[in-house]
C-alpha cells in the first residue's frame, strides 16, 4: 500500500531532522512492505523568503491532499522584526486551521536510559511518569480578536480568550477516549476560579464525564498544575487543557524528561490526516552543524504511523529502536551531558540498524 507524506521541512535545523525521519519511514517502508512517496512544502520563514507569505496556498492545498504531515520547525531571528501576521509562526496556525486539526497530543515520559539527564530530585525519577498531554489547539486565545487602541493609559493591546461549549465537549471526548486506552485518569486544567472560559470549560469537562464513568476526572488550577508537574509528575496520566495553558505546560512537561529534543507530538482533527511535528523549536544557532537531535521528529513519525495510518506494528518498532539506541549509551550532543556524542546522520543510522 502507498502512502503520500507531505513534508513541511520548515527553517533552522527542520530539514535536518526531517531527513532523519523521512530515511527511518523509508527502511521501515522496506521492513514491512510499504510505500511512501514524500512532496515537500514550503512553510514560515523560507516561505516568506520565497513567497512572502508563511503559508501559500500550495502548500495548504498539498497538505490537505496528503494522508499526513510530517513538519520540522518554523521560525528565527531572521525574520523577528515582521508584523504578527508575517511572522513564520503564522504557518502553524493556519494549517492547524485549514486542516481543521483541534486536537494536540503531546506524550512526556522519562526513559530509563536518560534519568540522569534529568533535572528532577532522584526520588521523583524513581518513581517514573508517563503522561500524554492533550491540549485544545484552534480556540482560545490564540485564535481570539486581538489588537490596539487607545485606553486608559494611553496605547495599549488586546487579545481575546474565548471558547464555545462545542469546542470544549469535542476535546474533552478526545481526552476521555485517550485515558480510556491508559490508565483511565484524566486531570482537566483551568483557571476556574478566575476565567469565565474556564469556568464553562470546567462545567463542560464534568458534564461529559458522565459519558465516561470508568474514568476517575479531578480538576486542577493551571498554577498548581506547573508545580505538580516539578513536583510529582507520576499523578498524572492524561491531561486535558485549553490551547494556552496546553502550551506552556506541555514545554514544562518536556523538560523534564531530560530534553526538549525527545517529545514528539500530533495535532489531529476529524479525518485520519494529522500534523506530526517534534515540540522543539527551530534552533537556528546549530542549523547546518550535523548535531541537532532528530529523535523527537523520528517519534513523530511513529505517531503518525499509529494514529494517521494504522501502522501499529511499524510504530511499535520504530519505538523499540529508538529505546535500544538509548539503552546503548549512544547520544547525541543534548543529552551526551559532556560525554562522547553522535552527530545527526550518525545517530539516524544507529536507530536504523536497531529496526
Amino acid at each position: 500500500m502507498s502512502y503520500n507524506i507531505a513534508l513541511v521541512k520548515g527553517d533552522g535545523i527542520g530539514p535536518e531532522i526531517v531527513d532523519s525521519a523521512v530515511e527511518v519511514l523509508c527502511e521501515i517502508g522496506k521492513k514491512y512492505n510499504r510505500e511512501f512517496s514524500f512532496t515537500p512544502y514550503a512553510a514560515g520563514g523560507n516561505a516568506i523568503d520565497k513567497y512572502g507569505i508563511p503559508l501559500p496556498k500550495e502548500t495548504v492545498d498539498g497538505c490537505k491532499a496528503s494522508d499526513s504531515v510530517l513538519l520540522g520547525a518554523v521560525g528565527g531571528p531572521k525574520w523577528d522584526t515582521l508584523s504578527g501576521d508575517k511572522r513564520p509562526e503564522k504557518a502553524l496556525l493556519g494549517l492547524r486551521s485549514e486542516l481543521g486539526l483541534f486536537t494536540n497530543l503531546r506524550p512526556a515520559k522519562i526513559f530509563s536510559s536518560l534519568k540522569d539527564a534529568c533535572t528532577l530530585r532522584p526520588d521523583i525519577i524513581e518513581k517514573g511518569f508517563d503522561l500524554v498531554i492533550v491540549r485544545e489547539l484552534t480556540g482560545g486565545i490564540y485564535f481570539g480578536e486581538r489588537g490596539r487602541r487607545t485606553g486608559k493609559y494611553g496605547e495599549e493591546a488586546f487579545d481575546t480568550e474565548a471558547y464555545s461549549k462545542f469546542e470544549i465537549e469535542r476535546i474533552a471526548r478526545v481526552a476521555f477516549e485517550t485515558a480510556q486506552k491508559r490508565r483511565k485518569k484524566l486531570t482537566s486544567i483551568d483557571k476556574a476560579n478566575v476565567l469565565e472560559t474556564s469556568r464553562l470549560w470546567r462545567e463542560t469537562v464534568h458534564e461529559i464525564a458522565k459519558e465516561y464513568p470508568d474514568v476517575e476526572v479531578s480538576d486542577m488550577l493551571v498554577d498548581n498544575a506547573a508545580m505538580q508537574l516539578v513536583r510529582d509528575p507520576s499523578q498524572f496520566d492524561v491531561v486535558v487543557t485549553s490551547n494556552m495553558f496546553g502550551d506552556i505546560l506541555s514545554d514544562e512537561a518536556s523538560q523534564i524528561t531530560g530534553s526538549i529534543g525527545m517529545l514528539a507530538s500530533a495535532s489531529l482533527g476529524s479525518t485520519k490526516c494529522g500534523l506530526y511535528e517534534p515540540i522543539h523549536g527551530s534552533a537556528p544557532d546549530i542549523a547546518g552543524k550535523n548535531i541537532a537531535n532528530p529523535i523527537a521528529t523520528i517519534l513523530s513519525a511513529s505517531m503518525m504511523l499509529r494514529y494517521s495510518l494504522d501502522l501499529q506494528e511499524e510504530a511499535d518498532t520504530i519505538d523499540k529502536a529508538v529505546e535500544k539506541t538509548l539503552n546503548d549509551g549512544l547520544r547525541t550532543a543534548d543529552i551526551a551531558k559532556g560525554k562522547e556524542y553522535l552527530s545527526t546522520d550518525e545517530i539516524t543510522k544507529e536507530i536504523i540498524k536497531r529496526l
